[in-house]
Parts: C-alpha cells; structure tokens; sequence
C-alpha cells in the first residue's frame, strides 16, 4: 500500500456486502484495501462451504468477507491484544459469532496448534507485516502440509517485489499497487 491506511473498511461481496468494519487505531493494522479484496475474491470464486483461516487477522476484513461469501467459518489470529477486541467488535457486529474463532497467538505458535487440532483448511490467508514475510515463509512452509486441504490454497500478501512461495506451486500473481498477491497449492498437478 502506498503509506495510507484505510479508514474505512467495507466488506464488499455477499451477504453482509456495504457493511463497515472498525479499524483498530494507530495503524497497529494494516488492513487489506476494498480493490485488493475483490480481486482475490474473484480469482478465487465461489467460497461457500470452506473452513478459513486468518493469520495476521487485524481488522478480520479477509476471513469476514469470506463468511460473506458463504464460507462455513473461519479461526481469525491476531497477537495483538487491542486489535483482537475490534476484531471481536467485527465478527459480532455482522452476527458471525457462531461461526468464527478468535485465537489471541502469534502465528507460529497458533500454526503448530491448528495443524494439530483442525487440520484441512481449504482457505488460509497470510498477510503479515511486509518486513516479516521471509520469516513468516520459513516458519510457515514446513507446516503447510498439515494446516491445508488436499485442495486448500493459500493467498499470500507482501510488497510488490516479494519472491515468496512458500515452496509450493503458484496459481495466481498479481501486484496492486504496493501489494504482492499470491495464491498457492500443495497440489502439483494444476489443470
């Protein structure tokens, strides 16, 4: 993103589409722009019936559009103890308490106990901080395999000349802006 902060954050597809979510103040979040999100809804297409999962949740816009859109529920984590009571605002506010999780973790140590626990996501999203994306990447590639689906994608943000992937095969790569999107699977045979 170009240093500007959204103020206002709408969910923009689905159910809930028009809605605005609170933005945790002092840019402690960075949360993902209205364009950016409908791009990646797009390229995904239909979500309904998927368990998601959030890392780096902030303001919870991806995995409450997500919900949006159909998905069955989805586990938000956040480490920040004051952005996970707006996100709590959010989730409560578009009445998706029944559906959702908040886990108050940093990710890593959230990643290891889901991988065991939930297993199978069909959506993950990672949207750290920019500067942390290389370590986020090799934290997170060995434990892939045991937080996604057979089919699960995971949609990866960082800055426009991020390189990641994650050691896995990528479906979709496109720069918006500041921001680097990519999409990518475990599986190896793609149509």
């Amino acid at each position: 993103m170009s240093g500007r902060l959204p103020r206002n954050v709408r969910i923009v597809g689905g159910a809930k589409r028009g809605h605005r979510l609170k933005v945790a103040r002092g840019g402690a979040t960075r949360p993902t722009g209205e364009r950016v999100r409908e791009a990646i809804f797009d390229a995904l297409g239909p979500v309904d019936g998927l368990k998601v999962l959030d890392l780096f949740a902030g303001t919870g816009a991806m995995g409450l559009e997500a919900l949006s859109r159909g998905a069955e529920r989805c586990v938000f984590v956040e480490e920040d103890r004051g952005v996970t009571v707006v996100l709590r605002e959010n989730i409560a506010a578009l009445g998706y308490g029944s559906r959702s999780r908040v886990m108050l973790a940093g990710y890593e140590r959230a990643a290891r106990r889901l991988g065991q626990e939930e297993k199978g996501f069909d959506l993950l999203f990672v949207d750290p901080p920019y500067r942390m994306l290389a370590e986020v990447e090799v934290t997170l590639k060995p434990l892939l395999a045991s937080l996604l689906a057979e089919d699960g994608v995971a949609v990866v943000e960082g800055g426009k000349s991020s390189q990641t992937t994650f050691g896995q095969t990528t479906v979709f790569d496109r720069i918006y802006g500041d921001t680097k999107v990519m999409m990518i699977t475990m599986r190896r045979n793609i149509a």
